[in-house]
């Protein structure tokens, strides 16, 4: 999993192995915070087991999830390349395994192999077309479309075939997949009742299993 990360694909077998040797190990339980918005960045972070979300909070309290992130994704990176304060709070959201890497390694690790930058660069890429993404959801998609959006991608990730369908283990509680959604948890709730009153899906404990795919992409769409 951890060789899923950018910052491994480019390399071999054995430099892959030195630079996991390089990095400290944590564990989280669920409703840990690795770090707040506004504390200072000085490391990446691999995902090795879990899953941690990434959100931001209003003046208001209200909060808000940029991602959910899962085993081989990394986050923290920006401290690397604009060592400004956090501009997130991660937080487990299921007993988690980290890989983290300071920035003094890193950037020795960047000098002297441009082809871990690239990666780097890459990743950093498809996340700002995720978040440009997001975002024109939120102006031109209604709510029932982004919770069937927002559930396709998850399965994507940490979705497994079962008997029925899609088994998605999100590990998100109903206000946390409505914060994700960027919409109330009522109006979420609604949603996802109305698609299992269709068929298309059946609720579980923080998961959910999809019964009709296709029908969910299209109202997606």
């Amino acid at each position: 999993m951890v060789r899923r990360a950018p910052l491994f694909k480019a390399l071999d077998d054995e430099a892959a192995a030195a630079l996991q040797s390089e990095m400290s190990r944590s564990h989280m339980e669920r409703g840990d915070v690795l770090f707040h918005e506004g504390d200072r960045g000085d490391t990446l972070y691999v995902i090795a087991e879990g899953k941690i979300k990434l959100g931001r909070t209003s003046p208001d309290g209200r909060e808000n999830l940029v991602a959910i992130l899962g085993p081989g994704e990394m986050f923290g990176e920006l401290s690397l390349f604009d060592p400004g304060p956090r501009t997130m709070t991660a937080t487990a959201v299921a007993e988690t395994q980290l890989l983290g890497l300071g920035n003094d390694s890193l950037t020795g690790l960047l000098s002297g192999r441009p082809e871990v930058s690239k990666a780097l660069l890459s990743a950093l890429a498809q996340r700002l077309r995720r978040t440009n993404a997001h975002l024109a959801d939120l102006v031109f998609t209604d709510v029932p479309g982004r919770v069937a959006k927002a559930l396709l991608d998850l399965s994507e990730r940490f979705g497994r075939p079962v008997e029925g369908g899609i088994m998605v283990s999100h590990d998100l509680t109903q206000e946390e997949l409505a914060q994700l959604v960027g919409a109330s948890r009522e109006t979420v709730n609604k949603a996802l009742a109305d698609f299992a009153t269709r068929g298309w899906l059946r609720l579980e404990a923080r998961a959910v299993l999809l019964q009709d795919v296709e029908r969910l992409k299209r109202r997606a769409r």
